[in-house]
């Protein structure tokens, strides 16, 4: 059996109330739990949250909040797999009997259903203990420059400034849509990028939205793609 846990905590910072503001006409938690719903893959689709109202709307589009995340696993400074951690442990409480799990995270309006099939695929038939999406950075990073107090600019990695991009080893990074993981690995407390397969997406597919800018323009793409899926 398989669990889905969307950590969401109410404390957003940089936009508040993130987690539940309206996104093209839904809850932008919304997206997470119905991806999550439609694949299938799930026994039960928990919300880790230590707010109320998130917890009500959560359970408004189909999942459950079986527990309430303690406040210390709650501030700007916890990471991921602790919370997953005690989301895994409270749901054992409960009789639950499961062996892989899935950390959806509650901000991700673009996340594919054969995304979460493909990756979960991958972590069951490789030899990882995670499995989660990337793509490719859109410039070479190898060719990344700095900016002096003077003003002039200085390669990063100057044995590579004369190099042609289509010579250089591609580079990823994290999606930050979602991590299949085995249940016993999670309760390791480990480190998921050094220990985890990369499952490569597109990255027209991947917007960070960390501030309104962030969100303005994920909200245009999205309605680009709606209409153009609707064509």
């Amino acid at each position: 059996m398989n669990i889905a846990i969307i950590p969401a905590r109410g404390g957003s910072k940089r936009i508040p109330r993130k987690n539940i503001k309206t996104f093209c006409g839904k809850p932008m938690i919304a997206y997470a739990i119905i991806a999550a719903r439609e694949s299938g893959l799930f026994e039960h689709i928990v919300v880790s949250t230590d707010d109320e109202e998130i917890a009500k709307i959560a359970k408004e589009w189909g999942a459950e909040t079986p527990f309430v995340r303690p406040v210390e696993l709650a501030n700007d400074y916890t990471a991921i797999v602790p919370v997953i951690a005690h989301g895994i442990e409270a749901c054992r409480t409960l009789g639950w009997l499961f062996e892989k799990v899935c950390c959806i995270f509650p901000g991700v309006p673009f996340i594919q259903i054969d995304d979460l099939r493909g990756a979960l695929a991958t972590l069951t038939n490789g030899e990882t203990d995670f499995c989660f999406p990337v793509t490719e950075y859109p410039s070479a990073i190898q060719r990344a420059l700095r900016q002096l107090s003077n003003g002039k600019m200085q390669p990063f990695y100057p044995q590579f400034e004369i190099t042609r991009t289509q010579d250089l080893e591609p580079a990823y990074y994290d999606a930050g849509q979602f991590y299949w993981g085995k249940a016993e690995t999670w309760l390791k407390y480990p480190k998921i990028h050094s220990g985890g397969v990369g499952y490569v997406i597109p990255n027209w597919r991947v917007v960070d939205i960390d501030t309104q800018d962030d969100w303005k323009r994920a909200e245009l793409i999205f309605c680009a793609l709606e209409i153009n899926a609707t064509k």
